[in-house]
């Protein structure tokens, strides 16, 4: 199985170039768009926002449908203060304490983008002997790379309550094959399945049941997949595999979730996605993640008549600064591509 790692980490790096909290993803569906209709497949979009990908199928009568959402982690401007400093609200759950000294970058509505940075509003440790306090939405602040000291300053900027903060990725990719950034849960999951569609195009397969590939925008905040197409009969999230106490995922492997926060996957699709994983002899994991929810979770709460799986690439320290790596991607690959031809 020849798979264009190349193409996965180039399409990573563009989707991370691209800033798309929560709500805020047109400009990064506009590439989702592009690379589907390049690698010649068709691209619907949802009023919601969501993108639809069809892979036709030896069978157009069985749909099975994997989910992977663009949206992120982000912050908005809540209030503005008197010295020109902007207060934010949480977009998603970031951890904050992460958040402390990070590079953003503001757009306003009007579509200008200015630099700034997060800080703790006593950050100075000869100064303040509250520097080391817990970070929170209290005691973090925007600090703008303009010459501003009054509300009225960044008023004139353009800069008004409702703006997205978005931070800096920082997507390192090492020599060793570690891939480190914010928001690989979930962009590296859809770089993964577009490095799936493009192995597809490539090799001119045609899956043995048609493939919907659903790119959803409302994931961090809980509503990602709430309707998906009425003809989806299996509906797999493809979302970061979590690592920490109690775990048997690595950074290395591809995970199996049987069940998260939100309850139980379906028994039959966790089975056999264990199945082929051994069969293809890939690093993988059966794991159940305490604190999680996915797409296909709110799609099963939003009423959804579909069975429901979980897998992803292992992610250590999700919603902070997460790594994985090129093998935990190949291993997703490898099983997602094995599901679509079984």
């Amino acid at each position: 199985m020849n798979l264009n790692m190349e193409f996965v980490l180039e399409t990573l790096k563009d989707l991370m170039s691209i800033d798309s909290p929560s709500g805020y993803t047109s400009a990064v569906m506009e590439l989702v768009e592009k690379i589907a209709d390049d690698l010649g497949y068709g691209f619907e979009m949802t009023h919601k926002g969501n993108g639809i990908i069809t892979l036709p199928g030896l069978d157009p009568e069985y749909v099975v449908g994997f989910c992977a959402h663009v949206d992120t982690l982000g912050l908005m401007v809540r209030s503005i203060t008197d010295q020109g400093s902007l207060r934010f609200t949480k977009i998603g759950g970031p951890v904050l304490a992460t958040y402390d000294s990070e590079l953003v970058r503001v757009h306003t509505r009007d579509g200008r983008v200015y630099d700034g940075t997060v800080y703790c509003t006593k950050p100075a440790k000869h100064v303040f002997k509250e520097s080391e306090d817990k970070r929170s939405e209290e005691n973090l602040e925007v600090r703008l790379d303009e010459d501003v000291s009054s509300k009225q300053d960044v008023l004139d900027l353009g800069i008004q309550v409702g703006d997205y903060i978005c931070l800096d990725p920082k997507l390192v990719i090492t020599p060793s094959g570690f891939i480190k950034s914010r928001f690989l849960d979930d962009k590296l999951s859809v770089a993964i399945l577009l490095g799936v569609l493009e192995y597809f195009s490539t090799n001119r397969l045609i899956p043995s049941h048609t493939v919907k590939i659903l790119i959803s925008t409302y994931e961090e905040v809980g509503h990602g997949m709430g309707w998906i197409p009425a003809d989806i009969q299996e509906l797999i999230a493809v979302d970061m595999g979590c690592i920490g106490d109690d775990l048997t995922c690595t950074e290395k492997m591809v995970s199996i979730c049987a069940k998260d926060s939100s309850g139980p996957y379906d028994y039959d699709i966790t089975s056999r996605l264990a199945e082929l994983a051994k069969e293809n002899n890939l690093n993988y994991c059966i794991d159940i993640y305490p604190y999680y929810s996915s797409d296909v979770s709110a799609a099963l709460r939003g009423g959804q008549d579909i069975q429901g799986g979980l897998l992803g690439p292992g992610v250590f320290a999700s919603h902070a600064y997460e790594r994985s790596s090129i093998e935990a991607v190949e291993n997703t690959m490898k099983l997602l591509i094995a599901y679509i031809q079984d």
